[in-house]
């Protein structure tokens, strides 16, 4: 089990993100469309604050609670309120989804996310979340279920497949993984093998399945249903 998600110190030796230039009109790595402006009047003060962020602006893809906090002081504050579920994802074929994937686990807190196979993975999709996401990477699926069984982490695999239980009638874990495949061949039969319980999203249309990141979406809010919702 090797992370392969951790944030790069700048020059100064700090865990955040360097910025393209300087000055009020400066871009960042983490651009959105709803920025804010330098900070107006008397900074607040905390170590959670970003003096570069303060001066210039923050243009990230974050809540507006931690504007212009540090990169590092995020991280620290969401750890302590992460979910107790994981998020798995098989990538053999350099899946295109996992970036999206790792962007709805941060979104609905999940503890990790785990990728098994190839370290290697397309972040774009991500939109630069991963930067406040622990991501873990698992050579094998044999390596992942030997962490997750030590972990004492069911698993939980997401397939359309004969004998599936719908979703909506399956009492998630409180701790517990979710395992996806791949877009198109889905599980492979190892890591169907090493599944607790195997469910399934319902459909209604003419196709034989939905978008692997869709799907993850689909799950991890029903985790946040029955545990953070009910």
């Amino acid at each position: 089990m090797v992370r392969v998600s951790e944030p790069t110190a700048n020059s100064a030796g700090e865990d955040r993100p360097e910025y393209a230039s300087a000055g009020p009109g400066a871009t960042h790595p983490e651009a959105s469309t709803h920025g804010v402006g330098p900070w107006e009047g008397t900074w607040p003060r905390g170590r959670e604050y970003d003096p570069e962020l303060l001066a210039h602006g923050d243009t990230r893809n974050v809540v507006d609670k931690y504007r212009y906090w540090r990169m590092e002081a995020i991280i620290a504050d969401l750890d302590v309120r992460r979910n107790p579920y994981h998020v798995a994802i098989e990538n053999w074929q350099h899946d295109l989804n996992i970036g999206s994937i790792v962007r709805s686990a941060n979104a609905f807190l999940a503890e990790a996310v785990h990728i098994i196979g190839n370290r290697r993975w397309n972040r774009r999709g991500a939109m630069v979340t991963d930067r406040y996401q622990h991501v873990v990477h698992h050579p094998t699926i044999d390596e992942f279920v030997t962490w997750a069984q030590g972990s004492n982490l069911p698993i939980l695999a997401v397939d359309n497949m004969p004998g599936c239980v719908p979703i909506e009638t399956f009492p998630f874990p409180k701790r517990c993984v979710l395992l996806f495949g791949q877009e198109g061949p889905g599980l492979t039969p190892e890591a169907l093998a090493a599944a607790d319980a195997v469910v399934e999203i319902p459909q209604f249309g003419s196709t034989r399945s939905i978008n692997a990141s869709a799907a993850a979406a689909i799950a991890m809010h029903e985790w946040i249903r029955q545990h953070r919702l009910s």
